[in-house]
C-alpha cells in the first residue's frame, strides 16, 4: 500500500470520531437554547455519519502537505479541494446550507478566504520559528 494512503487512512481513523462529538455538542447546544428543537432518528444518523466522514477526510488530508515530490501549490490545492468537497457535501447533505448556487458561492468564498488566512498565518509562523532556529545554529 502506498505510504501516503496508509497515513491518510491512519490519520482519518484516529481523528474521525471528533466529527460526531462536535455534532453532538452542536445538537446539545441547540436543544438547550431552542425549546422546540427536534431531530428525527435519520437526521441524527446522517449528521453523525457525515461529520465522521468530514473529520476523517480533514484529518487524512494533512498527508498531502508531506508528499515531498509534490510542489507546495499542488499540495495546497489537493488539501483545499478534498476538505472543501467534504465540508460542502456535509453541509448540503444535512441541509445546513440550502442547495442554492448563490449560497454555495458565498460559502465557497468564505471557506477559501478562511483557508488561506489560516495557511498564511501557519506559513509565517513556521518561517519565523525556522529563522530563529537558524540564528541559534
Amino acid at each position: 500500500m502506498n505510504i501516503y494512503l496508509k497515513h491518510f487512512l491512519q490519520r482519518g481513523l484516529a481523528f474521525g470520531g471528533f466529527g460526531p462529538i462536535i455534532a453532538g455538542i452542536v445538537f446539545l447546544s441547540l436543544s438547550c437554547s431552542l425549546p422546540d428543537f427536534t431531530l428525527t432518528g435519520p437526521q441524527i444518523f446522517l449528521a453523525i455519519l457525515s461529520t465522521y466522514i468530514l473529520a476523517f477526510i480533514q484529518a487524512g488530508a494533512s498527508v498531502f502537505n508531506q508528499i515531498e515530490s509534490w510542489s507546495p501549490a499542488r499540495s495546497i490545492l489537493c488539501h483545499l479541494g478534498s476538505i472543501y468537497t467534504a465540508y460542502v457535501g456535509c453541509y448540503l447533505i444535512n441541509s445546513w446550507i440550502p442547495f442554492k448556487w448563490d449560497v454555495i458561492l458565498i460559502f465557497t468564498a468564505v471557506f477559501v478566504a478562511v483557508y488561506f488566512a489560516i495557511w498564511l498565518s501557519v506559513y509565517f509562523s513556521v518561517k519565523a520559528v525556522g529563522k530563529k532556529l537558524n540564528k541559534k545554529l
